[in-house]
Parts: C-alpha cells; sequence; structure tokens
C-alpha cells in the first residue's frame, strides 16, 4: 500500500539538443543563435581546447603553479558563459578559468593569478567577476549574495556559478540554495558534474538520483542538462536567466561532463580510478566532435577556419604568458599597498616595521 505522505522521486532525463554524431535530436530545445554565433561559439571552445593543451605545458614547465586543466567541459564553460549578458556576474570555482577570461578579465591576468602574483587578482572595473575561489563550494555564497544586491537595487542582471558534483556535498551549497530559494534570488547554481570529485566517484558521492533533485528541497527549479552539448548548455542558462530577471527565483543547473584529463596538475593520476573504457565511452561524446559535426553539415566550419583558429590560440597564450613572467616582480610593500586604495594606519606601521 503506498504511503501519500511520503514524497516521492523520479529519474530525469538530461536536456539534450544534438546526437554524438551532430545531428538534430531535439529542434523544440534549439537556443535562438545566428550563424555567427553558432561560429563563435566553436570558435571559443576550439580556443579553449588548444589554451588548455598550452596551460598543461606550462605548468609542467613551471612557468604557472597551480592549474586545473578542462578540456572536455569546454561546452559547460563556454556555452553558460555566452548564454549571459556581460553585465551579468560569474563566481567561479578554480577550474573556471575559462568563464572569466571570455567574460572580459584579460587572460595574462588568469596566468598571474595562477603564479600567485596579487595582480592577478585585481580585476578591471568593467569586468563582472571574482576571481575564482579555491575553498570548495563557498562561491554559492558569493553569487547568493550578489544577487541578492542585484534585486535589492532592481536590477535585471542574474549571478552565475560553478562547482564540481564533489561541491554538492559542502554545507556552502546548501545554504546558498536555500537563501536563494527563500528570497527568489536571481541567481543560476551550474555543477558541473564530471563524475568524479577529484577521485572519488558520483556513485559514492550522494545517495541522491542526480543532483539536479537537490534543488526541490530549496524551492529552486532544477535542471539537468548533457554537459558535452553546447547548445543544450546555451539553451538551459538562457532560460533559467530569463528566470532570474523576472524574478521568478533562482535556478540549480545539474550538467553532465566529464575531464579528459587530470584533476589537476599537483600530482593527480586518473588511470587510478578511472577506466579506459569509460574514457574511450566519455571520448566519443567530445563536445568539439559534437558540435563541429553540425556545423559541419550547414556548411559553417572548415578544417582550414579551425586551424587558424588553433594558431590565433596558440600565439595568443605565448603572448599572454610572456606578459605575466615580464609583470613587475610582488614584493611585501607593494602587497600591503594594494589591498585598499587607502592604507589603514596599522598597515603603514607593519610596512614600516618590514622595511626596517
Amino acid at each position: 500500500m503506498s504511503k501519500p505522505y511520503v514524497v516521492g522521486v523520479q529519474e530525469v532525463q538530461p536536456l539534450s539538443v544534438l546526437g554524438t554524431d551532430g545531428t538534430v535530436t531535439n529542434p523544440e530545445a534549439m537556443p535562438n543563435l545566428t550563424d555567427d554565433q553558432l561560429k563563435e561559439l566553436m570558435r571559443r571552445m576550439v580556443f579553449t581546447r588548444t589554451w588548455d593543451q598550452r596551460a598543461v605545458n606550462l605548468t609542467r614547465q613551471g612557468r604557472l603553479g597551480f592549474y586545473a586543466p578542462v578540456s572536455g567541459q569546454e561546452a559547460t564553460m563556454v556555452g553558460s558563459e555566452f548564454a549571459l549578458n556581460k553585465d551579468d556576474f560569474i563566481c567561479p570555482g578554480y577550474r573556471d578559468m575559462p568563464q572569466i577570461v571570455w567574460h572580459g578579465l584579460p587572460m595574462y591576468q588568469a596566468f598571474l593569478y595562477s603564479r600567485g602574483h596579487q595582480h592577478g587578482g585585481q580585476i578591471p572595473q568593467d569586468v563582472h567577476v571574482l576571481m575564482p575561489q579555491i575553498i570548495i563550494g563557498a562561491q554559492y555564497l558569493h553569487a547568493m549574495g550578489v544577487a541578492m544586491a542585484f534585486k535589492q537595487r532592481g536590477e535585471k542582471r542574474v549571478s552565475i556559478t560553478y562547482t564540481g558534483d564533489g561541491g554538492s556535498s559542502e554545507g556552502d551549497f546548501y545554504e546558498a540554495m536555500n537563501f536563494a530559494g527563500a528570497f527568489k534570488l536571481p541567481s543560476i547554481f551550474m555543477v558541473q558534474n564530471n563524475g568524479y570529485a577529484i577521485t572519488t566517484p558520483f556513485s559514492k558521492q550522494t545517495a541522491a538520483l542526480s543532483v539536479a533533485h537537490k534543488a526541490v528541497a530549496a524551492g529552486i527549479e532544477g535542471v539537468q542538462v548533457d554537459g558535452m552539448d553546447v547548445l543544450a548548455v546555451v539553451k538551459a542558462v538562457q532560460d533559467a536567466a530569463e528566470r532570474g530577471r523576472k524574478g521568478e527565483g533562482a535556478t540549480l543547473i545539474e550538467a553532465l561532463t566529464y575531464r579528459f584529463l587530470p584533476h589537476s596538475m599537483s600530482g593527480d593520476d586518473p588511470s587510478k580510478y578511472r577506466t579506459k573504457e569509460e574514457t574511450a565511452e566519455w571520448e566519443l561524446k567530445d563536445p568539439l566532435n559534437r558540435f563541429r559535426a553540425y556545423l559541419v553539415s550547414k556548411g559553417l566550419w572548415s578544417e582550414e577556419e579551425e586551424a587558424k583558429v588553433v594558431e590565433d590560440a596558440k600565439n595568443t597564450v605565448a603572448e599572454q604568458i610572456k606578459k605575466a613572467e615580464e609583470t613587475e616582480k610582488m614584493t611585501v610593500p607593494g602587497l600591503i599597498d594594494s589591498m585598499f586604495e587607502t592604507t589603514p594606519q596599522h598597515l603603514e606601521e607593519q610596512k614600516a616595521d618590514y622595511l626596517a
């Protein structure tokens, strides 16, 4: 006999637009993008893949500090940022450098951030991002606070933040969503579920059917999307942003994706916890191959165009890392002076003590 007072759950199907071969399988969900916008999406994804490959090599050469690879997650990163307005606000985690660079942060400052240089965190005034948060899940609280400010000011802007499936087990994750639900804030909470919280598989992360189901408890919209399908990601984020701007509250988006490279370049070895068969299965869903096939079928992309993007990305990364390396070295007095517009007296005293 069923118990009507027990809350039920049911499985969800992730939103997708393209099949793995690039054919349109869900035309009703196709985002409204021009041919030029479709090509720009592809350009950014190819650029980001190339940049990621170069950044991995730069890290191995000791020219970058901490770096978290992104190959495989370009659709969730590039697609979600592309769906926003430039005055919307991004509160990233440590893997989310592509989003904030495409949103306006100069690449050389992203490299300085990786190298631990203070100028990496001095965000230009017209760039609406925070620097990546290292504490897992804390960026969810930041995004909620930014969204509260937008609501208090009556601004039609949204905030978006990201974490991985591991971050969905943090207290900050639930606190931020609960607050955003209670106050109907224009927040977009994206979980890039790449299957592993470093080495912990998602099956051991939660007993919930999905991360998207966790939106129910917060009273906000919950969406699951194919994170290897850039058009599905664009559609999901566009819809979430529209709800936020209309005052309809926050959205939790779970993007099912996969990182092809290690969790970070700090000693992680994914071969110890992922099988070759699993990786090969996900590589068949590679977001670049999938979207490329779609554009080629429409006559919008070619090998020659892609080669130009790859060359541009390599040149840009080389220029930007050179600029980062030529930036004046940090000093303790300089670090103190960069903390406030006017250095407080107690810090002036500390600086004087150091110089003495």
